[in-house]
């Protein structure tokens, strides 16, 4: 419990940091003289934003490493492929179809609704000038011809040290980070695939790197009250009210994309994959759905959820815990429909414009990204940063969402435990029927 109001007055902390600063912002913006505005912009470029990127450097430098040992980690709790047999392979491709779906939504709601796009022209030119060109760098680097074949093949990385370096280097023709998450994922299904004793090294020292970043991210989110407060300040003194309104168009989104997903695809998938009723299915597992949203972890709410598997759903025990305990790190398609969301609406905001081959690798690094992100509040937020970068988006623009993130967390979480509990009904049912 005490980790949890831990959780809690974190958030807390940064939603008042978030407020404060664009509180500040606003009055600034609004209130300082014409002739003040050169002293107030000279103060925001030198300063305040430097001075807010601070945390947001501290996650920058752990990124490759935690997307690495990550996936490779979530990739390996699979168990040995070779004897997991019928049941691993339900279970993958169950996990992939719903990632899929959730990532899909998000693509289709953000290119019809465009959220981000309702802020002004004006405004959006001045956001982008503040933010030193990073939108033209990608916006060039799209233009930039590169065949199919060739586009598949960088997926493969030759060297998998040049792409992690160049991970977030505009100019770099390779893979990038996607191809630093196909490189892990191979290290995880090998590892998987070989001797335990071989790999129990190897396999320690990735849940070392694994802890340690997430340790220096506990450090970066301590400093995050102060740096969203200052880069909310920049961001509310140059944009003013239209920025809530932008706000609110993201807001919607999200909660509609997880809604559907909650009450169309989950439903769909019950009823024709699982052969189960989704009313009595929900109100059977409400205890995890309530535990998840009241937590934001989906590893906090597994041993609930194992519970509610066994007693409520009547999933057999075997595939009710290699399932769930799988899901809690593998099994993220809420996070991974809320990244799709979160980095579309992101390059609307700043003038970044997708075509549809690089909203696929998004798509695709938004699923792989599932499989790596960390079941505790707060977890997709290393991720997030790290698409924003490989697409040109500032890491700044992290902060816009960072303040109202706590309580979308909760949402996508619940959606997270929701659709483990799914997984587990769609794969035990041959298992019950034979």
């Amino acid at each position: 419990m005490s980790g949890g109001a831990d959780n809690r007055s974190q958030a807390a902390r940064i939603l008042a940091g978030l407020v404060l600063g664009l509180a500040l912002g606003l009055a600034a913006g609004a209130f300082l003289p014409e002739a003040s505005q050169p002293s107030l912009n000279w103060w925001i470029d030198q300063v305040i934003q430097p001075a807010g990127r601070i945390f947001l450097r501290i996650i920058f430098m752990v990124v490759v490493p935690l997307i690495l040992s990550a996936i490779v980690l979530g990739t390996l709790e699979m168990g040995d492929i070779r004897t997991l047999g019928r049941i691993g392979i339900r279970t993958l491709v169950t996990t992939i179809f719903l990632s899929a779906a959730g990532v899909g939504i998000a693509l289709g709601l953000v290119n019809v609704l465009e959220p981000g796009h309702s802020l002004p022209e004006e405004k959006r030119e001045a956001l982008i000038a503040s933010y030193g060109g990073a939108s033209e760098k990608s916006i060039e680097r799209g233009s930039r011809p590169q065949s199919i074949s060739t586009t598949l093949l960088n997926f493969i990385p030759e060297n998998p040290l040049t792409e992690a370096v160049n991970a977030f280097n505009p100019e770099n023709s390779g893979g990038g980070l996607l191809a630093l998450m196909v490189f892990s994922l191979f290290v995880g299904v090998a590892m998987a695939v070989a001797k335990p004793e071989k790999t129990a090294v190897l396999k320690g020292f990735f849940e070392g790197m694994f802890e340690v970043c997430m340790t220096i991210i506990g450090f970066a989110l301590k400093l995050a009250p102060f740096g969203v407060a200052c880069l909310g300040f920049a961001v509310a003194a140059r944009l003013g009210l239209d920025l809530f309104t932008t706000l609110g168009a993201y807001v919607g989104v999200v909660l509609l994309g997880l809604g559907l997903q909650q009450f169309v695809v989950y439903p769909l998938a019950l009823r024709f994959f699982a052969n189960r009723s989704p009313w009595e299915f929900f109100k059977q597992s409400r205890e995890a759905i309530v535990t998840a949203f009241s937590t934001s972890s989906s590893n906090a709410t597994l041993p609930v959820s194992l519970r509610v598997a066994e007693q409520n759903l009547g999933i057999p025990t075997r595939i009710g815990r290699f399932v769930l305990t799988v899901g809690a790190s593998a099994n993220q398609n809420g996070t991974a429909l809320y990244e799709g969301v979160t980095v579309l609406f992101l390059a609307q905001v700043f003038g970044v414009e997708l075509n549809l081959g690089q909203q696929l690798v998004v798509a695709l690094m938004c699923v792989m990204a599932g499989i790596g992100t960390a079941g505790v509040p707060g977890g997709s937020l290393p991720l997030v940063v790290g698409v924003l970068l490989t697409i040109g988006v500032p890491a700044d623009a992290i902060a816009i969402i960072l303040g109202i993130d706590r309580f979308l967390d909760m949402c996508r979480t619940t959606l997270n435990v929701t659709g483990d509990l799914v997984v587990a009904a769609v794969v035990s049912k041959p298992e019950c029927a034979s």
